[in-house]
C-alpha cells in the first residue's frame, strides 16, 4: 500500500485538520465494522482510512466561505 501525501489529499482544500479528524472517524468506522464481522486482519485501520480519502471513495466537505 503506497501512502499518499498530505497535500495531494487535501487537494485544494484548506484545512489538514478536517483531514485528520476525516481519517480519525473513517478509521474508527473500518474498526467498528472489522470488530463486529469478526473480520482478522493485520490491515490497520488508519491505513485503510487513508486509502480510502486517496482513492476518492471518502472526502472532506469544507463549509463555503462566507463573504
Amino acid at each position: 500500500m503506497k501512502l499518499a501525501s498530505v497535500d495531494n489529499m487535501l487537494a485544494g482544500k484548506e484545512s489538514r485538520y478536517a483531514l485528520v479528524i476525516g481519517v480519525a472517524k473513517r478509521a474508527r468506522e473500518i474498526a467498528q465494522e472489522f470488530e463486529e464481522n469478526g473480520v482478522i486482519t493485520d490491515e490497520k485501520p488508519v491505513l485503510l482510512a487513508i486509502d480510502d480519502f486517496r482513492n476518492h471513495k471518502y472526502n472532506i466537505l469544507e463549509p463555503e466561505d462566507e463573504e
